[in-house]
Order: C-alpha cells, then structure tokens, then sequence
C-alpha cells in the first residue's frame, strides 16, 4: 500500500514538473503569436525582392542568393503561419504590428515599434524598374538592412519565448541572415558600393 502511495506521489510530482517545464500553447497577444504574424510579413517582402532581382539580373551569384533567400524564408512563413493555426489563433493581428516587441524596439518606451529594415514603396517601384547591375546593387542595399532588422526580430523572440519551435526557428533565422549579411556585404563591395545610406530601408 505505502509502496502504491509512493509511485502515486512520483506521479503526480513528474506531472506537475513536466507542466512546469513545457511551455503552454500561446495566446492571441503573445510574444510567440506577434512574431510569427510580423515575421510571416517581413520574410514576404524579401522573398518578393529576391524574386525581382533574379529575374533581372544574369550574375549567377545574385540569382542563387536570391534563391536560397526566396526559397527559405517562403517555407519559414508556411511554418510560422501553420504554428498559428495549430494553436488555434487568427493569421491577422487584432492590433497593430509590433507590439511584442515594443520593450526591445520602439522610439517611444511602452509603444509599438516600426517593422525594422522594412523597404518603402518607392524603393520596391525603383528596384522593379531596374535591371542588371543597377538592380543587383538596388536589391543588395536594400536587403542587407532589411536582414538587419529580421535578425533584430529573431533575437527579440529569442529573449521573449520558451517556446521550443519558436527559438529553434528564430535561431536559425538569425544564423542564416547573419552569415547572408557578410555575403552581401561583400558583393556590395566588389561592384564598388558600400554606401548603404544613399538607399536606407524604412525603419530604424
């Protein structure tokens, strides 16, 4: 009998810690939920600015850059958009975006913060127009600080949530785009840029 009480004690104590240790599934207004709604919006528009470059440039190495990048962070979006739908939460924000972040990005303290590193419309409408070299160092000054800002994003997340498939991604994010930061870097370089603020992406 006390042998009975005691596994029943075991139990309920490896329960209770795995509760304890197992993150819960994330609410509308989580850190988790926010990152995976903004982020889905970021990755598309570098996904949309790789597309355009390697359609209007003939360098094989801008044209497998802008691949690798397309094709990566579209499927990063079908994983951040099936994360929502398995906890149950809507796509859309309710509010405005950037809100789980707004304690590590903001310009006023206790407000929501910009997208970082997110291109204008007037850019997007320059590198469209481009082609060749104008257009590959369009898309180079444009996307490394917009890597920037992503990499701000996954690190925020990173510092914000327990949650194990959302700090596997965000790492991996910033891993990525980190190292893709220094390829474009030095692609700027060789075609004789480096001055990344005659093209500065909207947001800090």
């Amino acid at each position: 009998m006390k042998l009975t009480a005691v596994l029943v004690l075991l139990a309920g104590v490896a329960l209770s810690a795995y509760w304890l240790l197992t993150p819960s599934t994330p609410g509308d207004e989580s850190p988790e939920a926010g990152f995976a709604r903004d982020m889905q919006v970021h990755h598309a528009q570098a996904v949309r600015m790789a597309m355009v470059v390697r359609d209007r440039t003939t360098d094989p190495e801008i044209r497998t850059l802008a691949y690798d990048i397309a094709t990566t962070q579209q499927h990063q979006i079908g994983q951040m958009y099936a994360w929502l739908t398995l906890w149950g939460l809507p796509q859309a924000p309710s509010g405005p975006p950037m809100t789980w972040m707004r304690d590590h990005h903001a310009d006023t303290p206790g407000e929501p913060a910009s997208m970082p590193g997110m291109a204008t419309a007037d850019q997007l409408k320059a590198l469209e127009k481009a082609s060749g070299r104008e257009a590959e160092v369009l898309f180079l000054r444009l996307m490394i600080p917009h890597h920037q800002g992503g990499a701000s994003m996954a690190q925020a997340a990173l510092q914000l949530t327990a949650q194990r498939e959302v700090r596997l991604l965000a790492q991996a994010m910033l891993t990525a785009q980190s190292s893709e930061i220094e390829v474009m870097r030095r692609l700027l370089t060789a075609r004789g840029d480096s001055g990344l603020q005659k093209t500065s992406a909207a947001g800090p």
